[in-house]
């Protein structure tokens, strides 16, 4: 998922948060719904049926309002004019790692 979202980040003109530890965990949270589900289904949402809201696609990352707005409510992708962007728009596997450690 790191190497994903740093291309989708060079690719959307966005940034991660100034906290990058947001987007390890955003990141992480990722991760394990494309091991357990198939996708990478937003973690920042709460879904009476993941197998479901997977399958139809809406709030899989890049979510459809990231895709039409760029409205991530995340933070993992930040537009330049978000008061909380970075200036950070890749992050290795080790850093992420790093960060949600113990997590």
């Amino acid at each position: 998922m790191t190497k994903f979202a740093n291309r989708y980040n060079k690719v959307a003109g966005t940034s991660y948060c100034s906290d990058t530890s947001i987007a390890a965990v955003v990141l992480k949270g990722l991760a394990e719904h494309k091991v357990t589900l198939g996708a990478p289904l937003c973690p920042c949402r709460h879904y009476d049926d993941k197998q479901a809201e997977a399958e139809q696609g809406f709030w899989n990352c890049p979510c459809v309002p990231m895709r039409e707005r760029k409205e991530c409510h995340c933070m993992l992708f930040l537009t330049e004019d978000n008061p909380f962007a970075g200036d950070v728009d890749s992050l290795t596997p080790e850093e992420v790692a790093k960060m949600i450690s113990g997590i």
